[in-house]
């Protein structure tokens, strides 16, 4: 994670060591406190891709809500050695952030707005079909010509989404530099930042929010009948995968 946050600010040697220091407290209760109950949670998604029920939309919608819930502990827990990491960040950090943005919006244009409309819905049926596989192993031809047709008729809109993401690196860009310039306390910060990833988390745009929770619906029914279109020996594949991660997160957590 160290290498990841300082590609995008380019701590100097003083922030890096403290950065380095609140990181490793912070992997440590990450692994005693929160990978036990990943793996819980993959437990019971075996359970739910070996019963021989369908799943409904509504049932793939509470496992996404399920999942984005575990975020919220992990928020709490860093946002006071956040707080501590922004009261010393620096122009230049701002600087390199705002580059950082920059060169991954060109990765995104390169990736999701190909200008042949063609080329764009091929490539958004590989991510699909990409995901599809990492759980479930191979999908056979049908399979992948149903996921096409799916994809075809998705709301998704990378337009939309892009726009979006830019409008969020502004404001963050924006928040940071007003907390810097205030020279603000540190629990003025750490409430700028709560209400930042608040902001994050769920668009301020009404337009945008209409959009998400149409995509959101539709991306269930997806889920869902893509599942329900896997085959018996594909869906104990996805099984052995989930128990292999299960697993894993109960090793590293015996490990600290």
């Amino acid at each position: 994670m160290y290498w990841w946050l300082d590609g995008y600010v380019d701590f100097d040697s003083t922030q890096s060591e403290k950065v380095r220091d609140d990181l490793a407290r912070y992997a440590e209760w990450h692994r005693a406190t929160q990978l036990p109950d990943y793996a819980q949670l993959l437990v019971r998604a075996q359970a739910q891709v070996l019963s021989p029920d369908p799943i409904t939309p509504a049932g793939v919608c509470r496992w996404y809500q399920d999942a984005f819930a575990r975020g919220a502990p992990l928020i709490e827990r860093g946002l006071p050695a956040a707080t501590e990491a922004v009261m010393q960040f620096t122009p230049e950090n701002l600087k390199h952030l705002q580059r950082k943005y920059e060169k991954v919006n060109a990765k995104f244009r390169d990736e999701y707005l190909q200008p042949d409309p063609e080329d764009r819905l091929e490539a958004a049926v590989d991510r699909v079909v990409d995901r599809t596989e990492s759980l479930y192993g191979r999908i056979d031809g049908p399979q992948k010509e149903r996921i096409a047709k799916l994809v075809a008729a998705s709301p998704f809109d990378p337009e939309v989404w892009f726009a979006e993401r830019q409008q969020r690196q502004r404001d963050t860009l924006a928040t940071l530099r007003s907390l810097l310039a205030a020279k603000a306390p540190p629990d003025q910060v750490q409430a700028g930042l709560r209400t930042l990833v608040a902001r994050l988390q769920q668009s301020p745009r009404e337009a945008y929010r209409e959009y998400d929770e149409r995509l959101k619906a539709y991306n269930c029914m997806v889920g869902a009948e893509v599942h329900n279109n896997m085959t018996r020996e594909q869906r104990q594949e996805a099984a052995k995968r989930l128990r292999g991660w299960a697993d894993d997160f109960r090793a590293m957590s015996a490990a600290r």
